[in-house]
């Protein structure tokens, strides 16, 4: 749905190549803050202006704004120009720009996923775990009147993997299709760590996308944008888009999913150590919590928490204290001792945080915090008999305190569960 607040209707000021109507527009009041503006910290002069239909690099053509962020804004593209060398990904119609701040620390974090993804292009492609693995494709600078902004090209996706779970019966992945989507994602998983030597550190729905069905569904976007253009916020110096990015119901079955999204990974075939700070909240493993040494299990465990997004409608540890009711440590490390018990004090000599939370004796402080009387099984409601003991086992190798303990996604890819069906019971 759109933002319904409507200063006025104006015309686009350069319409797309092909589009025969330039078609009237929503004008937001400047007083609504929209889209990244309502980003902490959010500085207008970091983020470059694009507009629709203007022509990015003498290659790309922006259609529509598909995606925002604190550090970059994204679009989809058309491709206008062929190289004289093509690449293979060139012959695909459309892609997705990310369109970097300016900001130094944002540029660095952009370039670190640049160097990610050219070592992980550099690795063993035929792999099977490489098709679930999006990495930039190419990268180009663009001049904005505040500086230089790099712009990142990818292949274009349909939608992170929770927006189809809105269309499912009750919100809810049944089994069969969360066995194949795990399995694609253990696949992708299993390259990333033993061929690229790489940890991605921020397993997430949002990071998770589905592969478009057919390249038909980004045609029907950029007819979508011509006959009712996006409504936008009209400034002296920029122009704010709302973003598209509900491509409607999938013309067929459900998409592959793909991992994505890595400003945030790191080489795990390092001699030293690695201890600093990773993961979103909910998903953060004991080990990063801790302050202990972490390695491509920490990626295990995030997979092992998303399990229960793509199967319930919350989160299995969401860490919302009760107290000061946002997200605390203490409360996350509460709620994953009534799961899954104590840690063990072999972790927490490990940690340089644990005394935060522990005694000496390695007893909780925060006794009271710890939820009662519910256990793992209690909280996977949609499945029943073999199956339900299959996943919990299937899910147990994974949410372990100890990250040696944890199976790796090469053997959790021969796990029973997900192998088991109820017509082969």
């Amino acid at each position: 749905m759109w933002a319904k607040r409507a200063l006025s209707i104006g015309r686009p000021r350069t319409p797309l190549s092909g589009s025969a109507v330039s078609n009237p527009f929503q004008i937001l009041t400047r007083d609504l803050l929209v889209e990244e503006e309502r980003k902490p910290n959010y500085k207008p002069h970091h983020f470059y202006p694009v507009q629709l239909g203007e022509v990015l690099n003498g290659s790309y053509q922006v259609v529509t704004k598909v995606g925002y962020g604190g550090s970059s804004t994204v679009w989809l593209a058309k491709g206008i120009q062929r190289q004289l060398f093509p690449m293979p990904w060139k012959s695909t119609r459309y892609v997705t720009l990310k369109v970097c701040t300016n900001n130094h620390a944002d540029v660095s974090s952009a370039l670190h996923e640049l160097e990610i993804s050219r070592h992980i292009a550099s690795s063993n492609a035929s792999h099977p775990g490489r098709k679930y693995v999006r990495t930039v494709l190419e990268s180009f600078e663009i001049a904005g009147t505040y500086g230089n902004h790099l712009c990142l090209v990818y292949e274009s996706m349909r939608e992170p993997i929770w927006l189809p779970k809105r269309r499912l019966p009750d919100c809810r992945y049944p089994s069969s299709l969360l066995k194949s989507t795990v399995w694609l994602l253990l696949t992708g998983l299993d390259y990333l760590h033993s061929e690229c030597h790489v940890i991605h550190t921020d397993i997430k729905p949002e990071n998770i996308l589905v592969r478009l069905e057919s390249l038909s569904v980004l045609d029907d976007v950029a007819k979508a944008e011509a006959d009712e253009p996006s409504p936008r916020k009209v400034l002296e110096d920029r122009t704010i888009y709302l973003s598209r990015n509900n491509f409607g119901d999938p013309k067929s079955g459900p998409g592959r999913p793909v991992i994505t999204d890595f400003d945030s990974a790191t080489r795990g075939d390092v001699s030293h150590p690695l201890t600093h700070p990773i993961q979103p909240d909910p998903y953060r493993s004991p080990e990063a919590t801790l302050g202990a040494p972490w390695t491509y299990s920490t990626d295990i465990w995030n997979l092992g928490l998303m399990l229960w997004d793509l199967l319930n409608e919350d989160s299995l540890c969401p860490g919302i204290d009760p107290e000061r009711q946002r997200y605390t440590h203490r409360a996350h490390l509460a709620q994953l001792i009534g799961l899954l018990g104590p840690p063990p004090k072999e972790l927490l000599s490990q940690g340089s945080k644990a005394s935060q939370w522990f005694d000496s004796e390695g007893e909780f402080k925060f006794q009271n915090f710890i939820p009662q009387g519910i256990s793992l099984a209690d909280t996977v409601t949609n499945m029943e008999g073999e199956d339900k003991k299959l996943f919990l086992e299937f899910a147990s190798k994974m949410l372990q305190w100890l990250p040696e303990n944890r199976s790796t996604a090469k053997e959790l890819l021969s796990d029973p569960w997900l192998h088991w069906f109820p017509d082969k019971e």
